[in-house]
Formats: structure tokens, C-alpha cells, sequence
């Protein structure tokens, strides 16, 4: 299974991004899957940002992140999404998604939130 996670770049503070991560490999049941995100900025330990059920219905966010931060999904098209609001430095870091209960990741998107 493969992930690839895009949509990072540098923003201001206040500003908005939406990342995406893709998911594919043969015979891989998506839609049976939660997914998460996770983010890293250097020099520190990975944090949890949100997560999304299988089916789209449950959402669970970070409280860093909570009222600021969507994540969305279509299981058509093997896409989970991240949408971020209000952007704050501290918000800076590599974004990852992961799919609960498998060790499969991608390279990451990198966001900087700085004027």
C-alpha cells in the first residue's frame, strides 16, 4: 500500500491550506480502514492531529489543532484531506497520514506557516 501526501507549502500566518493523501495498492480495501493524520516539526516528537473513521461519520482532532482543522474523506477516490484554517506558526512541521493498524507511510508534506 502506498501513501503520498501533497497540498503543503508556505503560507502566513492566517492563512489556509488543504492537504491530501492518496492511497493505493492492489487489492487494499480503503474504505474498511480509519485514517489519521500525524505531524512532526524538527526537533520534536511526532504529534497526532486528527482523525477519521472508516466511514467518514466520526472525526477526532487534536486539542492544538480543534476548531481550526477538518479532515474529510472520499472513499471513491482513496482520499483522506486535511483542511487547515487560521494557520499559526507553531503549526509549522512535515505532515503525514497514516492508516490505523498498518505500518505503511509516505514521504510527507511539508507546511511553514510564516510571513
Amino acid at each position: 500500500v502506498q501513501l503520498v501526501e501533497s497540498g503543503g507549502g508556505l503560507v502566513q500566518p492566517g492563512g489556509s491550506l488543504t492537504l491530501s493523501c492518496a492511497v493505493s495498492g492492489s487489492g487494499f480495501n480503503f474504505s474498511a480502514y480509519d485514517v489519521t493524520w500525524v505531524r512532526q516539526a524538527p526537533g520534536k516528537r511526532l504529534e497526532w492531529v486528527s482523525r477519521i473513521s472508516f466511514s467518514g461519520f466520526t472525526t477526532t482532532y487534536g486539542d492544538s489543532v480543534k476548531g481550526r482543522f477538518t479532515i474529510s474523506r472520499n472513499n471513491a477516490k482513496n482520499t483522506v484531506y486535511l483542511q487547515m484554517n487560521s494557520l499559526k506558526p507553531e503549526d509549522t512541521a512535515r505532515y503525514y497520514c497514516r492508516i490505523v493498524g498498518r505500518d505503511d507511510g509516505g514521504p510527507g508534506t511539508q507546511v511553514t506557516v510564516s510571513s
